[in-house]
């Protein structure tokens, strides 16, 4: 399961929550530190593993 990260906007603070793919539309979170649920999505790069080399 993937690994996104999020950013309170009330806090600042930055953290991280694995979820389902299908879930991450839906989801609902609170802010560890402060407990808002003013909370965005922040992109991250995304890397591939393969089994081949290229």
């Amino acid at each position: 399961m993937p690994t996104y990260r999020y950013r309170c906007a009330k806090c600042g603070k930055v953290f991280e929550h694995v979820e389902h793919v299908a879930e991450h539309e839906a989801a609902q979170l609170r802010c560890p530190k402060c407990g808002s649920e003013a909370v965005q999505h922040q992109p991250t790069q995304f890397f591939p593993r393969t089994s081949r080399k290229s």
